[in-house]
């Protein structure tokens, strides 16, 4: 188990620490990155402190990504988080961590950030400032990590699993279809060529035709089929103009 350290080293690019201290449902992070306890809170209390944690973690991100062309923009993590709350629901799993995860999920991933390293380290200062217990931080860590199809890693939580599955299917349909094209036109890449594999068509065979055999959950396949379809008659009515002759 992961848990936000106390004294965080500075040479430390994770954040984290293997130190459980106990039950950590009422431990929270307090001034100089210190375990305290804080007195229960209500159901009521509780669900107003969730509410008010994604408000500040959605405009945390939007700051990030406002101006993102590549197709990983604000709007791409508002539809993984909201996707992974849906999945997360369906599925009995926790919808807050898993809505938080799908928020956070592409900060410090290196194809976007020049310093992933020190976006993480800012992004994991951010969350110690929030009224989040030391259980939630630990969670929220598992929902981000191994979530890249590029990393080739395995989610650590259930949470995780739905953040990746929100973030898979982001990139299959008719938004992956644009987000293709968004990032390939951003990294000088082309749409298609008779000599080259460098191109945005390709990256559905290396990728998006792979991602629905690749779904964690039940909830997540049934979406994934219907946008896997659209792909493969994208594809059919693509090469159908290309091949004009």
């Amino acid at each position: 188990m992961f848990l936000f350290r106390k004294n965080r080293d500075e040479n430390d690019d994770t954040g984290f620490t293997n130190e459980l201290p106990g039950k950590n449902d009422n431990k929270v992070i307090g001034d100089g990155g210190t375990i305290q306890t804080k007195n229960p809170l209500t159901s009521k209390e509780r669900l107003m402190n969730k509410q008010k944690i994604v408000e500040k973690v959605e405009s945390y991100v939007y700051d990030l990504f406002k101006n993102d062309d590549t197709g990983h923009d604000y709007y791409h993590m508002k539809r993984v988080a909201y996707m992974a709350r849906h999945i997360a629901e369906s599925e009995s799993a926790d919808e807050f961590i898993a809505e938080v995860g799908g928020w956070l999920h592409d900060i410090g991933d290196k194809k976007l950030f020049k310093e992933p390293l020190l976006v993480k380290k800012d992004m994991y200062s951010f969350l110690e400032r929030l009224n989040l217990t030391v259980e939630q931080l630990s969670q929220i860590e598992k929902a981000v990590s191994g979530v890249s199809f590029s990393g080739g890693q395995k989610p650590l939580s259930k949470e995780g699993e739905i953040v990746q599955d929100a973030d898979r299917l982001d990139a299959i349909g008719a938004l992956g279809i644009a987000r293709t094209f968004a990032y390939g036109g951003s990294n000088q890449q082309l749409i298609h060529s008779d000599e080259s594999k460098n191109t945005s068509i390709q990256h559905f065979y290396d990728k998006l035709l792979l991602l629905k055999d690749l779904i964690n959950t039940d909830t997540a396949k049934k979406l994934a089929e219907e946008r896997h379809q659209f792909m493969n008659l994208y594809l059919e009515q693509f090469y159908s103009e290309w091949n004009i002759n």
